[in-house]
């Protein structure tokens, strides 16, 4: 399921939530203090295109929490929100459960990106 469900996620539209998380991993390396932020944007981008066969595992402190809170406040929410809304029409039909619920992987992810790793 990994490497098939990989290639129809990126021509379904893993395209574009891979996009979207680049754009805003471009948006925040423009400041010097944005780059560490923009970097953790490119890994999940990676994680976004082809999402099928990774998990994600979360843990962090303080500094992750508040990274969270500034990334929640700027970027996150959008980005959450366009995952969820497209995981629940996904989930509308039989085949699309799968893809569905990568979407709300990639919403969870979207409002925590601090202190997760991928797997």
């Amino acid at each position: 399921m990994g490497c098939l469900g990989n290639i129809l996620w990126f021509i379904c539209g893993g395209a574009i939530s891979g996009l979207e998380w680049l754009l805003a991993g471009c948006l925040w390396c423009i400041t010097i203090i944005g780059i560490p932020v923009g970097l953790q944007c490119f890994k999940f981008a990676s994680l976004s295109f082809f999402p099928f066969g990774k998990e994600i595992t979360y843990h962090g402190g303080a500094g992750s929490l508040l990274l969270n809170i500034i990334w929640l406040l700027l970027s996150g929410l959008p980005m959450a929100l366009s995952s969820a809304l497209l995981g629940c029409l996904l989930c509308i039909t039989i085949v699309g459960i799968p893809f569905g619920l990568q979407h709300f992987k990639l919403a969870q992810l979207a409002l925590m990106p601090f202190g997760a790793e991928v797997q």
